[in-house]
């Protein structure tokens, strides 16, 4: 396995091995509740403007780097959220893609039967080239609007200018000991700065 694949296989088991990290955390499960709302409203609106556009400009004709092997930016987050919405099973189905991806050169989160995300992680939903985005909305104002205000909503689970959801989940699990290289948000150095300065607009304050 590449470093990419062993990556998402250990966050994926750091997950599995802490089943109950989120008892007795109620503000996180209403945020997660927040999110799941979030994401079923988001792939409604993929499926109707975008499935058709991606998938015979892009996917078919091998032009995605986001949607190639080792693409795909996951964040420690997607996978704990992936895991609360599946079963044992299809987690073991998912960690046994990883360590063996069906094709070379596509996502090896994919099999025969589609992606194994439950809830697959949100760049997958959010990340649209603007090729796609001006065929969708071209003769639809208000669609291009709705995304525009899903792109900002976004920001509320995953950007930390603010307390996040996706930093939460994050510092639950540095707290209880795991570690892994998708915690980006306590690992990249561009969002570091952006929660450096979000505290230190909080001093000021």
């Amino acid at each position: 396995m590449n470093e990419y694949q062993l990556e998402q296989i250990n966050a994926l088991q750091m997950v599995r091995q802490h089943p109950d990290a989120l008892s007795g955390q109620p503000g996180i499960k209403a945020e997660i509740e927040h999110y799941y709302d979030f994401r079923t409203r988001t792939a409604e609106f993929h499926q109707a403007h975008f499935e058709q556009i991606c998938t015979e400009k892009c996917y078919f004709n091998n032009l995605s780097a986001c949607c190639s092997k080792n693409g795909i930016i996951v964040f420690f987050a997607d996978v704990v959220i992936n895991a609360l919405a599946a079963s044992a099973a299809e987690l073991d189905l998912l960690e046994h893609a990883i360590a063996h991806p069906l094709s070379p050169g596509k996502c090896i989160f994919l099999t025969h039967k589609g992606c194994l995300w439950q809830i697959k992680p949100i760049v997958c939903e959010m990340f649209v080239c603007q090729t796609a985005k001006n065929a969708a909305f071209e003769n639809n104002p208000q669609a291009a609007e709705q995304w525009e205000a899903f792109e900002k909503e976004r920001k509320t689970f995953t950007w930390p200018d603010q307390p996040v959801l996706f930093e939460h989940l994050e510092r639950l699990f540095l707290d209880l000991g795991a570690e892994s290289s998708l915690m980006h948000i306590h690992k990249s150095p561009g969002l570091l700065r952006i929660k450096k300065n979000r505290e230190a607009a909080s001093r000021q304050a």
